[in-house]
């Protein structure tokens, strides 16, 4: 056997410097046998490279011989070379599409680096399998994963104190992140209907968001004498990918801010986070307008400056898409900057082999790995629009800043919330009814110039200090309708609905509609926590016609009553319906 073996490696020289590669390569695999895993392992090499070196290189060839002779040089136990033969067949699979082949690759490569204590090369190979869009079963899919948590928590072990590493599961959607900015609305409470406001669990609706965009210009034209002042910008509650998020949000102390953020679990075993929370920097800024120099990067926040909501447990089934909503509680005033998430990530599935692999020593084997939930985080960053304005940006690929998460913290402002009382939810023509609505101020700072904008003012009022004859009014008994019935002309038998309500009382003066209308506080002012109910009158637009309000219908038939004797039997019936179409 030792006189073929040198018999082959001269042959194949003598081959391949007369440039004959394949039949070099076809003695040096006839060669190899079970005996010597280690010389079957360098034929195996050889010929890898016989295959590279032709005039023609075959590189799937290359690559596959090179996996054989890393599988004999593991097998014969030399683990450098085996995990050199491996990372140079990867580097023809990588990208081609081969998924199955380029995890199991990768899966030898993170084992062997481990072996080696090559911490850092084994997290990054099982990184790329778990960030890969895998077809593999779900067992090996959560084998891969605990593997890769096993070798992560080796490696965050290793620098406690240092910063938190990325992870790669799960996915996260940056550009679908959404900010809303203020408290959850309270829900309705008995007779008590609170006003519609903007919140997470509506879609954006573009239509929407301008009438209330020309409506806040609007009454602020007002307040300031009809001009709209050169700095003004539209508030904005909530921002999303739809919105314009070019200029720094305002958020109030006190008030929370909630940061929705889509994630997508792309493996087949489900992911479970916990202890989530968002990671910010914040830097304060005082009264007396010195900046803090001091940036603080925070995981889990100081109470003093912003307060975190951490989520405790957050389950993601198997290829699911789910939000999570984090809030964070400001209590200074400065700026404000939402880096990501950080949270622990681990799997509630127990321990699977891997093709007839066992798992590594000292992995959870439980009903739920719990213990072994690695820490990291992952940053939020999305890119704002791309630009298309000038002649610069139009012949070059350039994208404007996107703010939603570097919000302003400003001192406190009022907060108003609405409720209607007895609020009917449907109105005849012409109906006038009366209902409640309460202000209720729920911060800690008076309330003054109240106004309410609207673009049909005339169908309400805050009530009216002159009576008018309608149902609301105690004089209006001997009259139940808000309309009566009044002659035109003395010789038409026309008519015309009027109605008994002034227009006064609806905030129609004569000439002008004031779409602006300011709400009568007492004493002018809602103090903190104070609450104030007002009545409100609400009328239906009239729509009225009073030509053909009669349908009439005849309908004649022959009676079959007898003749008389003088043959005088000319009866009929006439049947005449008459209906109001009013």
């Amino acid at each position: 056997m030792v006189l073929a073996e040198r018999c082959v490696l001269l042959s194949a020289e003598i081959l391949k410097s007369q440039g004959k590669y394949s039949e070099a390569a076809a003695l040096l695999i006839r060669l190899t046998s079970e005996d010597s895993d280690l010389r079957s392992a360098l034929l195996l090499e050889q010929a890898a490279h016989c295959f590279i070196n032709m005039k023609s290189p075959m590189v799937r060839k290359y690559a596959f011989h090179m996996i054989l002779a890393g599988h004999r040089f593991s097998k014969a136990g030399q683990k450098k070379h085996a995990l050199r033969c491996y990372c140079q067949a990867m580097q023809v699979y990588k990208g081609k599409g081969w998924s199955l082949a380029e995890d199991h690759i990768n899966f030898t490569i993170g084992r062997q680096s481990y072996t080696l204590r090559q911490l850092d090369n084994a997290v990054s190979a099982f990184r790329h399998i778990l960030i890969n869009e895998s077809k593999q079963s779900a067992a090996q899919q959560g084998a891969f994963l605990r593997e890769y948590l096993y070798v992560y928590k080796n490696v965050s072990q290793l620098s406690p104190d240092g910063p938190l590493p990325q992870l790669p599961l799960p996915y996260i959607n940056s550009s679908a992140t959404r900010v809303f900015f203020g408290h959850d609305r309270r829900p309705a409470d008995g007779e008590k209907q609170a006003a519609t406001h903007v919140s997470l669990d509506q879609e954006y609706d573009s239509e929407s968001s301008q009438q209330w965009r020309e409506l806040e210009e609007q009454v602020v034209s007002v307040v300031n004498r009809g001009v709209l002042p050169p700095n003004f910008h539209p508030t904005q509650y909530c921002l999303n990918s739809y919105s314009d998020n070019s200029r720094f949000p305002l958020a109030v102390v006190e008030e929370p801010i909630t940061v929705e953020v889509a994630f997508r679990n792309p493996l087949k075993v489900p992911l479970l986070l916990t202890d989530l929370s968002l990671l910010w920097k914040f830097q304060p800024k005082y009264v007396s307008g010195k900046d803090n120099e001091e940036v603080k990067e925070l995981v889990k926040g100081e109470p003093e400056m912003i307060g975190t909501e951490v989520i405790s447990e957050f389950l993601i089934n198997s290829e699911e898409s789910k939000v999570a909503r984090l809030k964070l509680f400001p209590h200074h005033i400065g700026e404000l900057h939402i880096l990501g998430v950080v949270y622990n990530l681990g799997t509630i599935q127990g321990s699977v082999a891997v093709d007839g692999i066992g798992a590594l020593p000292g992995c959870h084997t439980g009903k739920h790995s719990l213990s072994m939930s690695v820490r990291g985080r992952q940053d939020l960053e999305i890119q704002g629009p791309r630009l298309n304005n000038t002649k610069e940006e139009k012949t070059s690929i350039k994208y404007g800043p996107d703010r939603r998460l570097d919000p302003i913290i400003t001192e406190e402002m009022p907060l108003l919330e609405v409720f209607f009382i007895h609020f009917p939810t449907g109105l005849l023509c012409g109906e006038i009814r009366k209902a409640y609505v309460e202000f209720v101020n729920v911060s800690k700072c008076p309330l003054t110039g109240l106004k309410v904008v609207s673009k049909r003012p005339e169908f309400f009022t805050f009530g009216g200090n002159t009576a008018v004859l309608t149902p609301l009014s105690p004089s209006a008994s001997e009259n139940c309708s808000a309309y009566k019935t009044v002659v035109t002309d003395s010789t038409s038998v026309c008519t015309a609905l009027v109605s008994s309500a002034s227009s006064v009382d609806f905030g129609i003066g004569i000439g002008s509609q004031p779409e602006v209308i300011s709400v009568p506080l007492p004493d002018t002012v809602l103090l903190p926590g104070a609450s104030v109910q007002l009545p409100i009158i609400l009328r239906h637009t009239a729509v009225i016609c009073t030509s053909r309000s009669l349908n009439v219908r005849a309908t004649v038939c022959r009676s079959n009553s007898l003749e008389d004797e003088e043959g005088r039997g000319g009866n009929m019936l006439v049947f005449v319906d008459v209906e109001n179409t009013n």
